[in-house]
């Protein structure tokens, strides 16, 4: 299957072969002390080489093709991309029934794990998470040879190193897109409430599908608050249908932690909804580009370091107050029956949809 999709070759010559009694050595035999995380897909293992450097391995529990499929798609996809935000494939052992994949360790665990921790991140670390994530689906949109769709980018999906820099992982729903198309149409594929409503109607995937994606981690990461959360009410369990709420009633800012109002300041935070707002937005179209989203976030990454962005309390009266907009309050332009539509299809496909990863 590998030579078939890659080449006669089978497999680009800078991966390494690992031998499975070299990744059994290094586990202690899949021991259970050395699990790093599970998933649908099964489960991380740390492992020492013999050469003491420390990996992750990712090991199937299943033999179905489909699972074969989706990890040759992986080491695939990896092996095209070299950039410091996505998780680097170091090899794989192709003597099991299911390849065995071994990665970087990065040793700060998932962004979702520390986004809800109890200890929150400062607003420069999470500024600066947020534009490493961009500028990784950026490079994979525009820079990349052939174009890449993560398909599946969700903050489960991001690790963090040990200075918190955050690296793009699990490529296995990847898909790579010719230049001469818009989109590519495939079997609907994602994480629900991470799902571009678009993407799951018109089975259509486009590069605009990651940056919905995008922009509910970015509300996850400012707002902290889970993707799907039964604690809401229900038209707005799902994160992007209750941020368009808070934008349409001008309730941002009482929502966030104190706190981060002070680290951040007005006009951030402004900036920052203005972004996450487009980026959700149900039409394709009309949200930004990642190279877009990018830069922006890279500017209010470099305007924190170089000053203490200023806080004005008086703006931020009409916002505590309830639904009424000032002129400079943080109004996006949401609209009540903008939520009613994101409710109505996120209700649509958490009915008729089964999401394995």
């Amino acid at each position: 299957m590998l030579k078939q999709r890659y080449g006669a070759e089978g497999i680009d010559p800078k991966t390494k072969i690992f031998m499975e009694e070299q990744l059994k050595k290094a586990t202690d035999n899949y021991n259970e002390s050395q699990v790093l995380g599970r998933g649908g897909f099964g489960t991380v293992y740390r492992g020492i080489l013999q050469d003491k450097s420390v990996v992750a391995i990712k090991k199937s529990k299943l033999s179905e093709e489909s699972q074969v499929e989706q990890f040759i798609n992986e080491i695939i996809i990896l092996c095209q991309i070299n950039h410091r935000n996505v998780v680097k494939l170091l090899g794989c052992c192709l003597e099991t029934e299911v390849p065995l994949l071994v990665y970087e360790f990065i040793p700060n665990g998932t962004l979702f794990n520390r986004i809800h921790d109890s200890i929150p991140l400062p607003w420069k670390d999470r500024l600066q998470i947020a534009a490493d994530i961009a500028g990784a689906l950026a490079y994979l949109h525009s820079a990349a040879s052939p174009p890449i769709i993560h398909r599946d980018i969700k903050s489960a999906n991001i690790l963090l190193d040990e200075k918190y820099t955050a690296k793009i992982s699990d490529f296995g729903a990847s898909r790579s897109v010719p230049f001469n198309q818009t989109h590519v149409t495939t079997v609907v594929q994602g994480t629900f409430g991470y799902l571009d409503p678009e993407y799951f109607s018109t089975h259509q995937l486009t590069e605009k599908s990651d940056v919905y994606s995008f922009g509910v981690v970015l509300a996850e990461l400012w707002l902290r608050e889970k993707p799907i959360s039964l604690d809401r009410p229900i038209e707005i369990q799902g994160l992007a249908a209750y941020i368009n709420m808070l934008f349409s009633q001008g309730q941002l800012v009482q929502m966030m932690e104190p706190y981060i109002i002070e680290e951040a300041g007005f006009e951030q935070i402004e900036a920052i909804g203005r972004i996450t707002n487009k980026c959700l937005s149900l039409k394709g179209e009309e949200r930004p580009t990642m190279r877009e989203v990018a830069t922006e976030l890279e500017r209010l990454r470099q305007a924190i370091e170089q000053e203490t962005a200023h806080f004005d309390t008086d703006a931020l009266v009409p916002l505590l107050c309830g639904p009424r907009i000032a002129e400079n309050s943080i109004y996006l332009g949401g609209r009540e029956e903008e939520v009613t539509r994101q409710y109505s299809l996120e209700t649509s496909m958490q009915c008729s949809m089964e999401l394995p990863r």
